[in-house]
Order: structure tokens, then sequence, then C-alpha cells
């Protein structure tokens, strides 16, 4: 067993301490905080999503904060404050100044709870944060510590009072992880459980250097150039004005996913091959991450609304027609993938 490996069953286990199942939603959030990046869970209450990214922040020796979003909260209330200060100390000349006063953003792992519940005015805020990695206070930039990753929350009901996120704010997050009712088995295992939440710490794992140090390593794992160019011609036929677009994206794509999703989705198999112990990218990687990296990039048009077609759907038959897979043979449609049809 590889180091990475071993990093991903003690999480597991740590994890499996508190929360049953969602062993598909940590590791797309291990993955987005190894590669310093950015994740959406989305789901009804009730699924654990928040005690999920608190769990996982208690194994990372990193400074974490959580943000209850509301629809009040103002930019400062996250970013800091400018704040009149007395400067004036013993035996020193001095006299008031303005100080900034960082605000919760300022941590590593940021929890934003309910993301879509504040205004677009903190949402502006939060969205340079995210992609500049600093917060700009009366004309002067801070830089956030290193690493930095957002992992936010969204509800999918319950949309009154709420503000959608726009797309140039869904384009920087890596995944959008769905969260989905957990199957039969595993909501019994649940029921079994106390309704007391194990409030016992968790052991951390990673440190900061360890985060840092897997982005060096993702320079060692070989993505084949025939796989690396199929993954930018996959993100291609999401635009319906591309001429190799199937049918199907013309019809309910009216804006296609940028290059970040091609970017996104590199990184992120290289990172699932060093976490399941190759130094290379095998297929696999790019099918089982590709939906939750391409759909929330997809705007749909009306009649996709109208025919009840997700994002999902649409990345999902992309897949199936750009790599041949949607047939009954078992040579071309490996058990993984006809798992991730049936989802």
């Amino acid at each position: 067993m590889t180091r990475w490996q071993d990093v991903a069953r003690r999480v597991r286990e740590q994890l499996a301490t508190r929360i049953v199942g969602l062993d598909d939603a940590t590791e797309k959030v291990l993955l987005c905080i190894l590669t310093g990046n950015h994740a959406l869970l989305v789901g009804v209450p009730g699924l654990a999503k928040t005690l999920l990214v608190s769990s996982i922040s208690e194994l990372m020796d990193l400074k974490f904060a959580r943000i209850q979003f509301t629809p009040d909260l103002m930019p400062s209330d996250i970013t800091g404050t400018e704040v009149l200060a007395d400067d004036r100390g013993e035996g020193v000349e001095g006299g008031r100044a303005f100080r900034f006063l960082p605000g919760p953003i300022f941590a590593n792992i940021i929890l934003a709870d309910e993301i879509n519940r504040t205004p677009p005015k903190t949402q502006s805020a939060l969205m340079e944060a995210m992609e500049e990695r600093q917060v700009t206070s009366v004309g002067t930039r801070y830089p956030l510590p290193k690493p930095f990753f957002v992992l936010a929350t969204q509800n999918p009901i319950d949309q009154e009072g709420t503000y959608p996120l726009p797309a140039a704010q869904l384009d920087r997050f890596m995944f959008r992880i769905r969260v989905e009712y957990p199957e039969h088995d595993v909501e019994t295992r649940i029921a079994r459980k106390l309704a007391r939440p194990n409030r016992e710490r968790l052991a951390p794992i990673l440190s900061q250097d360890d985060v840092l140090a897997f982005g060096d390593e993702l320079t060692r794992v070989d993505m084949p150039e025939a796989l690396r160019k199929q993954v930018v011609a996959l993100v291609r036929r999401t635009r319906p004005d591309n001429e190799n677009a199937p049918d199907f994206i013309r019809e309910w794509v009216a804006f296609g996913a940028s290059p970040r999703a091609a970017q996104a989705l590199a990184i992120a198999a290289r990172a699932r091959a060093l976490l399941h112990g190759r130094t290379r990218v095998e297929l696999e990687d790019v099918l089982v991450l590709a939906p939750d990296i391409v759909r929330h990039r997809l705007v749909l048009n009306y009649h996709a609304t109208a025919e009840g077609v997700r994002g999902v759907d649409v990345v999902r038959r992309l897949l199936a027609d750009h790599f041949d897979l949607a047939t009954p043979d078992e040579t071309t449609q490996p058990s993984f993938w006809r798992r991730l049809l049936s989802r």
C-alpha cells in the first residue's frame, strides 16, 4: 500500500466513527483539499453534508472556519473590517489610525454553509477569495493563507429568499457533489446508531506540509497523451457551436463547459490515481469524476428544462457517446460504468 492509499484508508476509518456511507463524497472532498480546490455539496437537509466537511477538517492540521450564510450577511462579515484603533502606548507618541481586523475567511478550510442564502454583494467578495486567494478592503489587498479552499453546502429545497449562484462562481468549484439519500442497508445502519453525536475530536492525519507535498507528487503522475486529448475533446463537445457536438448537446445546452472543466478533470484524475496507489491515470478515473466536474458548468436551455433533463444526464450521455461505452459488452461497459449510469 502506498502512502496516499494509506492516507485515504485512514480518513475513511476515522470518518466511519461519525458518518455512515458518503464514501463517494468523501473521496471527492479529499481530492479537492489535496489539490487546493473548492467543492460544492448539494443535498436535502439531514444527509450529513455539514458533518462531513467539519469532520474532514478535524483530520487536517489546518485552520478551520465555519460561516453560516444568511440573507443579512455583509461582505465585511466574512472578509474583515477596518476599525479605528488607538495606537498610543505607554511612552510612545501616536494617535488613532484605521486597522484591518481579518474576518473568518482568513483560514485554510472554509465551510460555507447554505452558500446560496447570501446576497450578490457578499457572493462577489467570496468569489474574489476563491479565485484570487485574497480579499480587498478599502483598496488594500490582503493575501489569504495557503492552502485555501472553500467547501460549500447548498439545500436544493426551500428556495424562497435564496440567491442562485452565478455561472461564474459555479465555475470556480472543482466538484458539484450531489449527496443523495442513502441506500437501504446504509440507512439501516444509520438507524442503529445513537442520535447523540460523537463529540470526541478526530486525530489529525494530514498537515499543511502534507497537502503541499501532494501537489508536488501530482506532477509525477502520468496521464497518457491520448487520454488527455480525449478529455479536452470531451469538454469541447459540450459546446453547442462546436462542429463535433452531438445533436442532443445542440438540443439541450445553451452554453458548454469552460476550459476550467478540462483542467479540473485532468488534475482530479491524477489525484484519484495517486489515492488509489497508481502513478498513471486510467479511463476509470475520468469516467468516475467527469459528471461532478462538468455538469454544473453547463447552462441548459428551455428545451432541457421542459423535458426534465438535468446536467448530469447530459454529461453521462456524452460520456457514453464519446468513449463508446453504451453497449452491453462487458469489455466496453465495465461494472463501475453500469453503476455510474444507474445513479
